[in-house]
């Protein structure tokens, strides 16, 4: 009986721990961190990028979080010995989030309008700048295995983005237009939230 007793009181303080993760007045710390290369053999063409983005989002209500990603990010490219690009950029993404379901799996779908600003140069000197904008919904599932970390499985979801470029010599402007559907559940974002 006292086994009994035990195994209940420790699921009913696993199952209320998940849930107190999600509950109004917490607040959930993750973010990113990346860095890719890319070169072509018997060639100069290399590519590097990297980027830092930080996560916070406060929960306002039972469920529902707010706040934003904030970061920077990089690239550089050389296409030969001589020439050398390279775009960095502040990055700011406010997002809204919405959990559904009880215990330690919860699923949510998250709206977020990602925004960067940057420059680009080339080898050393400033020729352009970038203003991207964009609006994303992204499904996921996220498991709480402890009662301050959550492991999320999440894809791209809708997306539309609006990346524009202005040439500082001529402030001819280029606009490019992406707007996208990706539920791949192969090629899923893995991630991991610290709830306090």
């Amino acid at each position: 009986m006292k086994k009994i007793l035990l195994t209940l009181t420790a699921v009913a303080g696993i199952t209320f721990a998940s849930q107190a993760q999600t509950e109004a007045g917490k607040t959930m710390i993750g973010g990113g961190v990346s860095f890719e290369t890319q070169s072509v053999k018997d060639s100069d063409y290399k590519n590097n990028s990297f980027s830092i983005l930080p996560q916070v989002g406060f929960f306002v209500a039972d469920n529902i979080a707010v706040g934003a990603r904030l970061g920077y990010a990089w690239s550089e490219e050389k296409e030969s010995s001589d020439d050398k690009f390279a775009t960095s950029e502040f990055v700011v993404a406010p997002f809204g989030r919405i959990y559904q379901g009880d215990g330690q799996v919860k699923f949510f779908g998250q709206l977020s309008a990602p925004m960067s600003w940057g420059t680009v140069k080339e080898d050393g000197d400033k020729t352009a700048t970038t203003a991207n904008y964009g609006v994303a919904l992204a499904p996921g599932i996220a498991y709480f295995p402890t009662e301050k970390i959550g492991i999320e499985l999440s894809v791209r979801g809708l997306y539309f983005e609006s990346q524009t470029s202005k040439n500082e010599a001529t402030d001819a402007k280029t606009t490019v237009n992406n707007f996208g559907l990706n539920v791949n559940s192969l090629a899923p974002t893995l991630g991991v939230q610290f709830h306090f």
